[in-house]
């Protein structure tokens, strides 16, 4: 089973909509591992780990988001999984 790393910023409006529990909640139920907070420029960031297939499923739900969200791009970046995270968190603040 080949692991993956994604790492991505979300455009658009999202923040205040949930966002971000919807991405935690979403990781979890996909088992994926990793982390996901506000940016001061009103974008998103994530990292999510974790089975190729899965880490493709959490990228594509971040296209959408929750549905108070307006998701205008989504910028990835895909690198080899490091295996540092065990669990998905929510971070808060910079």
């Amino acid at each position: 089973m080949e692991s993956l790393r994604a790492s991505v910023i979300v455009h658009g409006v999202v923040q205040g909509v949930f966002f971000r529990a919807s991405a935690r909640d979403e990781a979890v139920r996909l088992g994926v591992n990793g982390w996901v907070r506000n940016l001061p420029d009103g974008t998103v960031e994530a990292l999510f780990e974790g089975e190729k297939k899965k880490v493709e499923a959490i990228v594509a739900w971040c296209r959408k988001g929750p549905p108070g969200a307006r998701v205008s791009k989504v910028d990835v970046s895909w690198e080899p999984s490091s295996g540092e995270f065990r669990r998905f968190d929510v971070r808060y603040g910079i």
